[in-house]
């Protein structure tokens, strides 16, 4: 009876070990992430373009993000070709 009772728990440890997989997988994949990382860009880039009076800060703070938008964007079709060029 206790290996069974061991065995319960270690697949209970499984459980909860794989729910926090998923949520971290979720999190990373996430549109909540990738704006909260693009505004965050944004506004310090602006603030250091700003500071060494670059012209136009808006825009040049602008096409960084919207780099890192098409980068993050690209990365699940890239990844996607890859692994089918890769594993057939």
């Amino acid at each position: 009876m206790k290996e069974l009772e061991k065995l319960q728990q270690e697949v209970e440890k499984i459980k909860e070990r794989n729910q926090r997989v998923e949520a971290d997988k979720a999190w990373e994949t996430s549109k909540t992430r990738t704006a909260f990382i693009g505004c965050v860009t944004f506004l310090l880039i602006y603030i250091f373009m700003v500071l060494v009076k670059a012209e136009q800060p808006f825009l040049k703070a602008g096409v960084s993000v919207v780099a890192y938008w098409i980068s993050t964007e690209s990365y699940g079709v890239l990844k996607k070709w890859w692994l089918k060029k890769r594993h057939g």
